[in-house]
């Protein structure tokens, strides 16, 4: 298999990183444990890890009395600051790169490393049941920073936080611990925009093809509920169909609701692909979009505002997803004090030629 890893042009390489996390156990000569991390300090002192950096690194922003502190602590356990080894690079992981919005990922990651003035390398992990390679060779690489797209497994999160190498999960697929950063989209409000355009023009039976149980895919369908009730309409169970995030799973979902006798006059759809099926669909039964039925998707992929007719759909800013994820590793990198692990970007409704009132 090809090597999908992809480096950008080297930029001009800054001082080293400040240490942040717990890079190496230390060996101490006082009375502290048999080896000493950053964390220790931390927990030691009763302070942050970022606090404990700023001290190590001489930066302001500690009080006499906390630096002192620290200090004391440092000098006690004989805590030395690892080497000054990390690549100047941010390293974007993707579990697979198939997929259209991989583009508009990296766009906004390598604007955020030029401002940085970092180099990015590009990784392709592989899913579950078929690894093409393991977080270990990132680990190697000791990379400034890591984004990975999708998710992070509890032992891939548990190897970055041991070389002290931050990391942020974009746009994540499953549930995280508290304290994992990541960066998302609006997906609630997203699926109440496009559900509430719906109602807007008059529609009344409309179905929504959603997808597996991912937070994003829950909070969009979610959305949707919420605008049916607000509008005094029922969430109709037959109206609902969950499939998988492809043009042929959205395909055979619209098939089955636009052959039953009462079939929806608009659908609603978790992605943009899932909307192409729905088009393909329509075609075949004779029916026009947005004249016999409206579609709405989700994501607003480049391709779906030259398909006929452009589709409407939710704009996930995933350029300025990708800047701002990139932006929150490298700051947690330099030890800054962040506001919050979590940060969700919002979406807006794109309105093209798809929709339209029903007929009468």
């Amino acid at each position: 298999m090809p090597d999908n890893r992809s480096a950008a042009p080297a930029a001009e390489e800054p001082e080293a990183p400040e240490e942040t996390g717990a890079p190496e156990e230390r060996s101490t000569g006082g009375g502290g444990p048999a080896a000493v991390t950053i964390a220790y300090i931390a927990e030691s002192a009763g302070v942050s890890v970022p606090t404990v950096s700023k001290v190590l690194n001489g930066r302001p922003g500690v009080s006499d009395e906390t630096r002192a502190r620290i200090e004391e602590l440092i000098q006690r356990y004989g805590y030395r600051k690892p080497p000054k080894n990390r690549s100047n690079l941010v390293e974007l992981v993707f579990r697979e790169l198939e997929s259209m919005w991989s583009v508009e990922i990296i766009r906004g990651v390598e604007r955020a490393a030029r401002r940085n003035k970092v180099g990015v390398l590009v990784s392709e992990l592989g899913l579950h049941d078929t690894p093409v390679r393991t977080i270990d060779e990132t680990v190697g690489r000791r990379p400034q920073c890591v984004l990975s797209v999708a998710w992070l497994s509890e032992e891939e999160r548990d190897q970055l936080k041991a070389k002290g190498i931050p990391f942020v999960v974009f746009d994540p697929n499953g549930e995280l611990p508290d304290d994992v950063p990541f960066v998302g989209a609006t997906n609630w409000r997203g699926g109440q925009a496009a559900t509430r355009h719906l109602i807007d023009l008059g529609h009344r039976r409309i179905a929504m093809i959603t997808g597996p149980d991912h937070p994003f895919c829950l909070a969009r369908n979610a959305g949707y509920v919420s605008a049916l009730a607000e509008a005094g309409l029922p969430a109709d169970p037959n109206l609902m169909v969950k499939t998988l995030l492809t043009r042929e799973d959205g395909y055979r979902a619209a098939r089955d609701l636009l052959t039953r006798p009462d079939r929806p006059t608009a659908v609603f759809t978790a992605n943009d692909m899932q909307a192409l099926g729905v088009y393909q669909a329509a075609r075949e039964l004779g029916l026009s979009i947005p004249a016999d039925l409206s579609v709405v998707g989700f994501d607003d992929v480049p391709a779906v505002a030259w398909v006929d007719p452009p589709l409407t759909t939710v704009h996930q800013p995933l350029a300025e997803m990708a800047v701002a994820a990139t932006e929150l590793a490298l700051a947690l990198g330099r030890g800054e004090d962040v506001p919050r692990a979590g940060l969700e970007i919002a979406t807006t409704l794109t309105v093209r030629e798809s929709t339209a009132p029903p007929k009468s």
